[in-house]
């Protein structure tokens, strides 16, 4: 199928845009995604600092990896759990939601937020991992900040692989540039403590990386706040 207006990502995948009013109930399940908190409180990151310093400390960077989307994408929204028509039955369901602010704690206003994952079965939506093989897992998700920073994806709480422990990827754009790439850890995973990305880092910023996974009345939720030099 041609789609035309594709956009160009810098590791050469292809993402289609939204198709929110090419798919019956996607339109919903954007106005639904939108439909959270859009603050995100930052005492971790002004921990140690005197009342007077109004800077935040950044997030820490990490790898892109091998695994960013290198196939063409009909469905990229921040509902991961529905690929097109197919929704995903597998792995544990949760929302993951956060901001996305700067150093002095304003909005990033305009910023676009990418996540992308392995499936339950450790698989990534890339050629070297899934090949062919038809996925009802998106894998991928792509949405823009609100008024005040905030952004929500509807996935599945990660999971390891052999090498890694769970861990779901973030990237966040501001126009042409690329403002940070990271990855979301589960606090807790003893796994964490083998890895030798998290391993390069200080005990704060791998602090900054790991997130709880906490049940609630729609299932789990997980807080991820970014700081981001602008």
């Amino acid at each position: 199928m041609t789609v035309s207006h594709r956009s160009p990502t810098p590791s050469g995948a292809v993402i289609h845009p939204d198709r929110a009013t090419q798919l019956p109930g996607l339109a919903s399940r954007r106005r639904w995604l939108l439909a959270a908190p859009a603050w995100v409180a930052f005492p971790a990151l002004m921990a140690g600092r005197p009342a007077h310093a109004r800077s935040l400390r950044p997030t820490p960077s990490q790898s892109e990896g091998p695994f960013y989307p290198d196939q063409s994408l009909a469905d990229a929204d921040a509902d991961l759990l529905r690929n097109g028509s197919q929704m995903s039955d597998g792995g544990q369901p949760a929302w993951v939601n956060g901001s996305v602010v700067d150093l002095d704690g304003r909005p990033v206003r305009g910023a676009v937020v990418e996540i992308w994952q392995c499936d339950h079965r450790g698989l990534y939506r890339h050629s070297r991992s899934s090949g062919d093989r038809a996925m009802a897992f998106q894998g991928f998700g792509r949405t823009t900040v609100d008024a005040e920073g905030g952004w929500r994806f509807r996935t599945i709480r990660p999971v390891s692989y052999p090498g890694r422990p769970p861990h779901i990827h973030l990237k966040v754009r501001l126009g042409s540039r690329e403002l940070l790439t990271t990855q979301i850890y589960v606090r807790g995973e003893g796994a964490n403590a083998r890895d030798w990305l998290l391993a390069r880092l200080d005990a704060d910023a791998r602090a900054q990386l790991e997130v709880d996974f906490r049940s609630g009345p729609d299932g789990l939720n997980a807080t991820f706040p970014v700081v981001v030099r602008t």
